[in-house]
């Protein structure tokens, strides 16, 4: 039997701590779970934040958020878990960027934290409490961290990029019509 020293310890509590709570964000997209408002209504959210289609982006946040915490608090795929959820949490944080830091005025602390911890688990590995250990870090290979790490960024970035144009857009879209409308009204004066 492998022994297991408190590094391996610390390492098996974060990824308990961050990998159940980005489960359980998670299956609150996808099956409305612990208050959450299910595909329908995370869909509907996730449209009006830029993010569309609305249902299909919530799928792919819920899936990378349960699936990448379940597989982080098992220490399984750690890399690709890790990545997936951090860019989850990349994604989420762009929502709420706007808002500042702190978390009690909207902002992006908790995203940010979660990705964080997503992202140190990725490099750090999971330890030898885990079942990428037991299973002989099969699914936790060096080359997977950078790769996994580099794929979820780039998707990451052409996601997140794709909604600052969309909200761009509807913003130009209303100043055009505010300027329109205020034309219209100054030329029945």
């Amino acid at each position: 039997m492998t022994s297991f020293d408190r590094r391996d310890l610390g390492l098996l509590l974060l990824r308990l701590g961050a990998g159940g709570v980005l489960a359980a964000h998670g299956t609150q997209k996808l099956f409305g779970w612990f208050g959450g408002h299910g595909l329908e209504g995370t869909g509907q959210f996730m449209e009006t934040v830029g993010y569309t289609p609305g249902k299909a982006s919530a799928t792919a946040a819920g899936l990378a958020e349960a699936g990448g915490g379940a597989l982080l608090a098992l220490g399984l795929a750690t890399p690709a878990a890790g990545a997936a959820a951090a860019g989850a949490m990349t994604g989420a944080s762009a929502v709420h960027t706007p808002n500042g830091f702190f978390n009690q005025e909207g902002g992006y602390e908790y995203a940010a934290t979660l990705g964080l911890a997503a992202t140190g688990l990725a490099i750090a590995g999971p330890g030898r409490l885990s079942l990428d250990h037991a299973l002989g870090h099969v699914f936790d290979r060096g080359w997977m961290v950078p790769t996994a790490l580099a794929a979820t960024g780039l998707v990451t970035a052409l996601v997140v990029g794709a909604r600052r144009k969309r909200l761009d857009r509807a913003e130009q879209g209303e100043q055009t019509a505010l300027f329109d409308e205020q034309e219209a009204l100054s030329g029945e004066r």
